[in-house]
């Protein structure tokens, strides 16, 4: 297992919650729910500087720095299609308020095992999900020069 995720506690909290679910079409909703409580995006950050170009979807994601501790980052994310929106929420709950370090080490492969999703997402969703995690580390490491 990778070291970055396995620090992430909340993926282990996520796969107790599958764990839970008897079926995939429970997991489908429960990654429904995940996206709708993810918090708002403000529309003016809905660029094209944060949107994810690879995706199929209309999917947005932008880092900042926490408020507290200006070294760790969060991120704002939105997407138009509910399955996604839902694994956008897992990928922002792992990742927010983390450094751009521990954010670079990230590792979308074992997201993919521990949920299970390499079986029951399109292919086409998996280079979208990988594109994410992608502008979500470019974007950490901005915020991380700029810091510097």
């Amino acid at each position: 297992m990778a070291q970055g995720v396995r620090d992430m506690t909340g993926l282990d909290d996520i796969v107790e919650n599958f764990a839970l679910l008897d079926d995939w079409e429970q997991r489908y909703l429960y990654i429904t729910e995940l996206g709708e409580n993810l918090p708002p995006m403000p529309e003016a950050l809905k660029t094209e500087e944060n949107r994810v170009k690879p995706c199929m979807s209309q999917v947005w994601v932008c880092a900042y720095p926490d408020e507290k501790d200006p070294a760790l980052i969060r991120y704002y994310g939105d997407c138009d299609t509910s399955i996604i929106k839902g694994v956008l929420a897992i990928l922002i709950e792992l990742a927010s308020g983390r450094s751009a370090s521990e954010i670079e080490q990230l590792d979308v492969d074992e997201v993919f095992e521990r949920l299970h999703l390499y079986d029951h997402l399109s292919p086409n969703r998996h280079v979208g999900v990988y594109a994410i995690v992608e502008l979500m580390k470019q974007q950490a490491r901005e915020l991380a020069q700029e810091a510097a």
